[in-house]
């Protein structure tokens, strides 16, 4: 993520790091670029870097990289945010991953409308391009709030407890 930290703010662009401050002195190495926000943990990191961006991508990664990409995807899915998801698959990296959603899907555990929050392209700019055109098929009706985090919005909340 280094890498792409310091490409991002040598195009000019503001960068902003979250990091808990666990694993601030193991993964914090040179001088770091942007801004860097300490937080508590990993949801709390989680939450505050999907407040901030525009768009989720997902470069080839392991198990913390899955994990992230598992759960904007799942934001996505209940309506938390209808930002887009994006899969860089570098060389067909996440050829394999997308079989399996595949099959979920053929499968009847995933829907084709969640199939669809998923955005994958060999290269960044062509990912980019797809991103741009995204149209989020999920209302947005879980909010992210200061005080109670994954609340429901009010007027799904009135028609839940009217029930």
């Amino acid at each position: 993520m280094g890498l792409v930290s310091h490409a991002v703010h040598d195009g000019g662009r503001h960068v902003i790091g979250v990091i808990p401050k666990s694993l601030m002195p193991r993964e914090v190495t040179g001088e770091p670029v942007g801004e860097v926000r300490a937080v508590s943990g990993m949801h709390e990191r989680k939450a505050e870097m999907a407040r901030f961006a525009d768009a989720f991508i997902a470069l080839p990664g392991g198990y913390g990289t899955l994990e992230e990409l598992l759960e904007v995807i799942t934001w996505a899915q209940l309506g938390i945010h209808k930002k887009p998801v994006g899969l860089l698959n570098v060389d067909g990296f996440y050829d394999p991953f997308l079989s399996f959603i595949d099959m979920a899907v053929s499968e009847g555990f995933i829907t084709e409308d969640a199939r669809r929050i998923i955005i994958s392209a060999p290269t960044a700019r062509e990912l980019v391009l797809k991103l741009e055109e995204y149209v989020p098929e999920y209302e947005v009706g879980l909010v992210w709030d200061d005080q109670m985090p994954h609340s429901f919005a009010p007027d799904l909340e009135t028609r839940i407890t009217s029930s």
